[in-house]
């Protein structure tokens, strides 16, 4: 019996294509728009965070900090009152002892590696055309176990910049406003004196504001030139699982004294915008999934007042009421079903040509 429903549902399907078709068609776009815009927002949020993580680790730890209040007391012995002071934090800029602290931060089995970085502000000059840049000095070895800079360079190659100490890692964008190549010469010009250097190598990050304005030198070159022999600098730190970078980050704030920042609290307004557009983009291409469902019971509400004289000559046959409810059902079911599989099939097509 379950066989001539499905027959006779396809019957009245076949017998109203172009109803049929436009219902279908409904249910296949609106799926297939729903994948799209949640792959689209899912992919650039997992974009971002592979680029941050690759390019600013996740931890950094910075400026030392203390503790200051306690308790005052005033007045003799008879009549002495105590005066608490609330505590206050009174941060001191930069890292004081990068060796112990490296070693402490290495302890922890979930860091699988530190960056010791002092971060500068200068000026990189042609002669011919100048831009500001944010200049960081890194030991090369230890940079590439926190960062996937060596994944990053497009021209040149890291074993010229790690074999000169004068070598020099161009973001990508501000080597096209310079019109620098590998091998070119360019000043670096400070607050009190100016260095030359050479390009070693170009890299791409993918975010257009760390491209345009970062450089790398080495970290011995960038202290001498921003006269720093020692403090100053920030650590930079890969994890095994960047997930628990929050649990971690509060974990060595408490026990080394310094101020720990994972990359969630770092970029927690990407991340807030990426989640709002999630939410947008699904509550929308739902509305519009919402609108077929509707469409879709419409026609079917019209085609049941259209079946009268069908249904009366079903029921002379035998048919019981169950019977032509089961065959509507069917043919809601085969319409639903088949335009959830093309849906997913062209979603999924769309969203392989668009990455």
């Amino acid at each position: 019996m379950v066989g001539t429903n499905l027959q006779i549902a396809w019957r009245f399907i076949v017998s109203r294509k172009r109803s049929m078709a436009m219902t279908l068609l409904g249910i296949v776009f609106g799926i297939a728009f729903f994948i799209v815009t949640q792959a689209q927002t899912t992919g650039f949020a997992k974009f971002f965070e592979r680029t941050i993580l690759g390019t600013n680790g996740a931890i950094r730890i910075s400026d030392r900090f203390q503790n200051t209040g306690g308790v005052n007391s005033s007045g003799n012995a008879d009549e002495r009152f105590d005066l608490q002071v609330p505590e206050s934090t009174r941060y001191v800029e930069g890292i004081d002892y990068p060796d112990r602290l490296g070693k402490a931060i290495l302890a922890y089995d979930e860091v699988k590696g530190v960056s010791e970085i002092l971060e500068g502000r200068a000026t990189l000059s042609t002669g011919v055309r100048t831009q500001a840049a944010q200049t960081l000095g890194i030991r090369l070895r230890d940079h590439l176990m926190v960062s996937d800079l060596a994944d990053q360079i497009i021209f040149g190659s890291l074993e010229d910049f790690d074999s000169d100490r004068s070598g020099l890692l161009l973001g990508h964008r501000l080597a096209e406003r310079l019109n620098l190549r590998p091998g070119d010469k360019v000043d670096l010009v400070g607050p009190s004196e100016s260095l030359r250097l050479r390009v070693s190598a170009i890299f791409e990050t993918g975010i257009s504001e760390i491209d345009k304005r970062r450089v790398y030198l080495d970290l011995a070159t960038a202290r001498s030139f921003f006269r720093k022999p020692s403090g100053g600098a920030v650590f930079q730190v890969g994890l095994h699982s960047p997930s628990q970078a929050p649990q971690i980050a509060a974990q060595m704030q408490a026990a080394l004294g310094h101020r720990v920042v994972s990359w969630q609290e770092r970029e927690k307004v990407w991340l807030d915008v990426f989640k709002v557009l999630r939410f947008s983009s699904a509550v929308t291409v739902s509305t519009i999934i919402l609108l077929s469902g509707l469409g879709m019971f419409n026609v079917f509400a019209l085609m049941v007042m259209e079946k009268t004289r069908d249904v009366a000559i079903l029921r002379s046959m035998g048919f019981t009421r169950s019977d032509v409810a089961r065959i509507f059902l069917f043919q809601g079911g085969i319409v639903l079903f088949s335009g959830a599989f093309l849906g997913c099939f062209l979603g999924a097509l769309a969203t392989y040509g668009i990455s």
